[in-house]
């Protein structure tokens, strides 16, 4: 029996180290440090963005013939229209603001400071969590579909949908356990492949419309059935192509690759014309090919195909395209066609995973809101992967279901592009330019409302992940906040001076909130610290005053600078937290020197509860307690732990 125990704890800790191992890339400090990316030519990274964007095409027509019915080619052109003059623009000015791959989100954190900008980030986390994880769980139903419904297939598969749809989401995240780097060279033959077998359906369904005329005036007739005033067919419209905005995804993940996209030579780290130039030829070329596939696909589905096979068990049901191309072209080429968007699909759920997993070493351990298991891949992958099987399961593994949810993600994300860039436009004074884009916004903000007020399964599952986010980042953070949150310490030459004269003798610092910076206020904070705590009158002592940057950031390099008030001796420095920033400068000390320092504070009187809140949201609060903390956790060996007195 303890052989038994043994082995299965033995298990069990060779199990954690599996998961929590890294994948032997290089790791210093506490955060993931960027590796340099392999660059490839713009239209390589443009396959590698279109797995997710030119995918949807296998579930897009069918989408849109459901919601708009005999619209749907109409609805489809506003959206195109809105893809091409809206988006387009909007993220061309991303690219040229976010050239390091950091996308709209990051550019929201630089403009709006502080908690507001970390709290928006941590919400539009839950969009970018739907987005993505949506399309790992619609992407594998649509594939699904694609399996199940081709005539090869045995009848018996098709009772399966859900369990087939389950067990190709575990293979993506098997596939993620054991090590997946994404290859731009599978992207660029998944694609091509892809849009050409596409082109050829468009090209015989096209065919097919011009040779029988009746298509065409059996479309108009259902069209003017609904209403014989064109006017109104696009006003109709334009409250119905929210739900076709599925279309709109891959713009996110365009300006997030940027890293990859080749510039010219005389690019710069800080000037990237020509990776910016490149990857705006990229965001357009991939949304001129889309805008072609969206009004011809939706074209010639809504023409072809009947009615009834686009309901929830008709032949048509997420795969359009496909009955298209078993019917004209043979089960043979459908079958091609079939593997062709299955590959693709599943292609597009990893790119949505590997997106997942970039985004928690990105941002949250940046704010101090992840565990440390958090910064490595499988734990997380096993995380998103039984997240996507609850999805799966409770939207049935059904396409349509999630599109709503699908959208929902994108157009908030999109919404937020073109806010970001609206407010950028502002702080630069661009009068027009901030005027065209606030009118992008608000046709956005009208898409998203509408879409959410019609589906709001959407804004449910966000909303869940919201919520999720923001209680595991707060918890994480004030589990973390006694860290030293310290990256380096840089000391200037007077500062290092000081420090290299009071190491003579006992160095003794006193922790000072700067008020008017005069002797006075020096002469009496020094005669009150000598005499509670007896400190001898010949013995040097240094001023130590941090001042608080933004409260908001976790870790930040500490940038000391020395002052001399009359005879008075003073280090400054700005960081985010008082007590941690404390705790760091006296370990630095004690390393430069070999000698243990002491800081001396003054006890603060309130209620502890109030002043730990002032700590975690403002970087103060009761000084003396959370620097004594801070250096318990960071230095184990009491002997060498830097001396914290309290006095009065």
């Amino acid at each position: 029996m303890a052989k038994s125990n043994f082995s299965t704890k033995q298990l069990g800790s060779r199990l954690i180290q599996w998961l929590l191992e890294e994948d032997g890339r290089n790791k210093e400090g506490p955060y993931r440090k960027e590796q340099p990316h392999r660059q490839h030519s713009w239209w390589e990274v443009m396959c590698l963005t279109g797995v997710d964007y030119f995918s949807t095409l296998g579930y897009q027509p069918g989408i849109a013939a459901l919601a708009a019915g005999a619209l749907s080619p109409l609805a489809t052109l506003i959206l195109v229209l809105l893809t091409l003059f809206g988006a387009l623009p909007i993220y061309r000015r991303v690219a040229a603001e976010s050239s390091q791959g950091e996308g709209s989100i990051a550019m929201l954190e630089r403009l709006l400071p502080w908690w507001q900008g970390k709290l928006l980030v941590l919400c539009l986390l839950g969009f970018v969590a739907t987005d993505f994880i949506i399309t790992i769980t619609l992407s594998a139903a649509d594939a699904t579909a694609h399996i199940i419904e081709n005539p090869l297939v045995p009848m018996w598969v098709h009772g399966q949908t859900l369990a087939i749809t389950l067990e190709l989401v575990a293979l993506l995240g098997a596939v993620f356990l054991r090590g997946f780097r994404e290859a731009i060279g599978i992207a660029v033959v998944f694609v091509g492949v892809y849009l050409l077998l596409n082109f050829i359906v468009v090209g015989v369904g096209l065919y097919q419309i011009l040779t029988h005329p009746a298509a065409i005036a059996n479309w108009q007739t259902a069209l003017f059935a609904r209403d014989s005033n064109p006017l109104m067919l696009v006003g109709i419209s334009l409250l119905i192509f929210p739900k076709l905005a599925l279309g709109l995804s891959g713009f996110e993940t365009g300006v997030t690759v940027m890293p990859l996209v080749k510039g010219s030579s005389s690019d710069t780290q800080e000037h990237p014309k020509g990776r910016i130039r490149n990857t705006r030829k990229l965001l357009t070329s991939a949304a001129v090919i889309m805008s072609f596939f969206l009004l011809t696909t939706s074209f010639i589905t809504t023409l072809l195909i009947p009615a009834a096979e686009f309901a929830s068990r008709g032949k048509a049901n997420g795969r359009a395209l496909a009955y298209l191309a078993h019917l004209y072209l043979g089960n043979g080429f459908g079958t091609i066609y079939d593997l062709s968007t299955i590959f693709i699909l599943w292609f597009a759920g990893a790119s949505a995973m590997a997106g997942l997993l970039n985004i928690v070493p990105r941002y949250l351990p940046r704010y101090g809101m992840a565990p440390n298991w958090a910064r490595t891949t499988r734990p997380l992958v096993l995380v998103y992967t039984a997240i996507a099987f609850v999805v799966t399961i409770i939207f049935r593994a059904n396409v349509e279901a999630q599109g709503g949810a699908y959208a929902t993600g994108v157009l908030v994300l999109i919404t937020s592009a073109a806010f970001a860039v609206t407010l950028s436009a502002h702080r630069h004074r661009e009068k027009r330019a901030k005027f065209i884009f606030g009118i992008i916004t608000l046709l956005f903000l009208y898409t998203t409302v509408v879409n959410i007020i019609e589906r709001p399964e959407g804004i449910k599952i966000a909303g869940f992940f919201i919520g999720a986010i923001i209680f595991t980042s707060l918890v994480s953070r004030v589990w973390r906040s006694t860290e030293l949150r310290t990256e380096r310490i840089e000391v200037d030459e007077l500062a290092g001076q000081f420090i290299a004269e009071e190491s003579q003798g006992a160095i003794r610092l006193i922790a000072n909130r700067l008020n008017k910076g005069d002797v006075l206020e020096y002469f009496l904070k020094e005669k009150e610290v000598r005499e509670d705590n007896h400190i001898p009158a010949n013995d040097p002592i240094l001023f130590l005053e941090i001042h608080v940057s933004d409260a908001s950031e976790f870790a930040d390099v500490i940038k000391v600078k020395a002052v001399q008030v009359g005879d008075y001796r003073i280090l400054r420095a700005e960081s985010a937290a008082v007590p941690n920033a404390i705790a760091a400068l006296l370990l630095y000390i004690r390393d430069q020197t070999g000698k243990i320092p002491h800081v001396y504070f003054g006890w603060v009187e309130g209620n502890p509860i109030q002043y730990l809140l002032r700590f975690i949201l403002f970087g103060e609060g009761d000084i003396a307690v959370v620097t004594r903390e801070v250096l318990r956790r960071a230095e184990k060996n009491p002997h060498r732990r830097p001396g914290v007195h309290v006095g009065g």
